[in-house]
């Protein structure tokens, strides 16, 4: 099952959250909401599978996120 780990606050910041836990192995979805007609703004979900959840959360913190 895939959860949410992160809500970024725009298309870039979840792409580099992304981009950083893919390079440590880890697979990553992300799903938009409330974006803006051109997709550059709004909430973005970054998901990750359940049983990567902590190792997630813990590179997302030491990386200042």
């Amino acid at each position: 099952m895939w959860i949410v780990v992160y809500v970024a606050q725009t298309k870039e910041q979840a792409e580099k959250i992304r981009d950083l836990l893919q390079a440590a192995g880890i697979l990553v979805k992300i799903r938009g909401a409330n974006q803006s007609e051109n997709e550059k703004f709004g909430c973005y979900e970054i998901m990750v599978p359940e049983s990567e959840m902590k190792e997630s959360h813990d590179i997302i913190i030491s990386n200042l996120f």
